[in-house]
Order: structure tokens, then C-alpha cells, then sequence
């Protein structure tokens, strides 16, 4: 089976036929389904498909997209809920950094704050976190190490292939691969990928974002990850049920899902 840790069921892309796309995913071997929270004015719905689906499950967290919210976001609202199993989908992105270096300063500034204090929220309540970095590795490290992150561990989501993060390997994070294995351009993934231990090793699709190839061009869908599965299987010369194992195995005991 195929545990897809990072699927945005609750974004609109699905509505008209969320039925069918968790229908193709569980045929395709897919069994479990990790929804990260992003966006706080959305989680409500990501709640209501974890309570109708006895397999799939969420997380609570801002995104660094998202914080103007986040002030008036009541986590502990969520965190206790029977189907929360991480905190997160946060980190840093400075990708879209815009305006003058103060205001560029002043951002990133913000995301750390908000950031430390959804490390510190998964420290408090024993979750683990999933982790959304966007050029912006190091000062990420820096807040994960310094905050002691490594008491809950988590998941580098859409693991970017910077090598300085494989250390964070041994603090009890793991490393989330998904369509961008399969992509032509994706060299440097390519060849960080063996360096990865396979104990950290998961599976996600990030969809409706990230397709991967053969499908390149559509929507992404759970589905898809046997896709990342077979890539991942042909790389490290690992038999395609040994990679569907070892990841299940990962995701199951990071997000102790039975």
C-alpha cells in the first residue's frame, strides 16, 4: 500500500469529484491520505472530508502564504481532534519576496515568528510537523535546530534536494518525494535521493499541484504517487513493493497512523 502524505483534498480543483479521485487512489493501492492545512479558510472543509473518510486524516498549520489570518487562528480548536496528526503544513518561503530589502527583511522576519511558533505548538501537543521550504534552507534549519524541533520530528514536504538539509535526517525528519522525481529537469534530485536514508524516505503527490510524468500538464491526484513509487523503485534499484513497504512503514510511524 501507498500512503500519500501531502494531498490538498480539500482545495476546490476537487469538488465536483473528490468521490472518484479517493475511489482511483484506493485501486491504485493508495490507503491512507494526509491533508497538510495551509490556509486557514479551508481547513473546516479538509476536517469534514477526514470525518466522511475513515482513511484519510489532517493536519492544522499556515502556510507562510497565509499569515494574515493567523493571529486570530485558534489551533487548539483543532489540534484535538481525533484525525490531527501533524501541525503544519508551515515554514519559510522567500521565494516571492517582493519590495525594498527592509520589506524583504520585515517578511521574512514575520515568517520565523510565525513559523517558531508552530514548532513550538507541535512540541507542546507531541505532533509531528510538516515543513514547507522555499529558498530559504538555512535560516529554516537554523529555527528547527534552535527551537529543539527534533523532539517531535517531522517532514521536509516537496523536499527541495539542498544537501544541507539531509543532516536534519538524524534530528528525526524525514524527506517527502513527489512528482518532481519524475521530471526531466529534476538532476539534483536525482542525486541527492540515494543519500537519503530509506528510514526517512515518504511518499505525497502535493496535488492538485506537481503532477507527475506520465501526466505532466494535468491535475495531480493521489493516484499518481505509484508513478513517484515506480521513479523512486527504478533509482535506488529497490523492488517497487519494498519502496511501497519501506514508506508506509515511514509515514505510519512519524504520523502514527495505524
Amino acid at each position: 500500500m501507498i500512503i500519500d502524505t501531502h494531498i490538498h483534498l480539500d482545495d476546490r480543483r476537487y469538488d465536483d469529484d473528490l468521490d472518484e479521485v479517493l475511489s482511483r487512489a484506493r485501486k491504485s493501492g493508495v490507503q491512507r491520505f494526509v491533508i497538510p492545512g495551509a490556509d486557514p479558510k479551508t481547513l473546516d472543509k479538509a476536517v469534514l472530508i477526514a470525518e466522511n473518510n475513515s482513511d484519510v486524516f489532517f493536519a492544522v498549520g499556515v502556510h507562510p502564504y497565509d499569515m494574515e489570518n493567523f493571529e486570530e487562528f485558534d489551533f487548539e480548536k483543532y489540534i484535538s481532534h481525533e484525525k490531527c496528526v501533524a501541525i503544519g503544513e508551515c515554514g519559510l518561503d522567500y521565494y516571492r519576496l517582493e519590495g525594498s530589502d527592509e520589506e524583504k527583511d520585515l517578511e521574512k522576519k514575520r515568517q520565523k515568528e510565525v513559523f517558531a511558533v508552530q514548532i513550538e505548538l507541535a512540541k507542546k501537543y507531541k505532533k509531528p510537523l510538516i515543513i514547507h521550504i522555499r529558498d530559504a534552507s538555512r535560516d529554516s534549519k537554523e529555527l528547527l535546530l534552535k527551537h529543539n524541533a527534533g523532539e517531535v520530528g517531522g517532514v521536509l514536504h516537496c523536499y527541495n534536494a539542498d544537501e544541507e538539509l539531509l543532516s536534519l535526517a538524524n534530528e528525526g525528519f524525514y524527506f517527502g518525494i513527489g512528482g518532481v522525481l519524475t521530471f526531466k529537469n529534476a538532476k539534483k534530485l536525482l542525486h541527492v535521493l540515494p543519500k537519503i536514508p530509506q528510514d526517512k524516505l515518504l511518499i505525497e503527490t502535493d496535488g492538485p499541484y506537481l503532477t507527475p510524468s506520465p501526466h505532466r500538464g494535468e491535475r495531480n491526484e493521489p493516484g499518481y504517487t505509484v508513478f513517484v513509487a515506480q521513479k523512486m523503485s527504478e533509482l535506488l534499484e529497490i523492488k517497487l513493493d519494498d519502496i511501497k513497504k519501506i514508506t508506509t512503514q515511514n509515514a505510519t510511524k512519524l504520523f502514527h497512523i495505524s
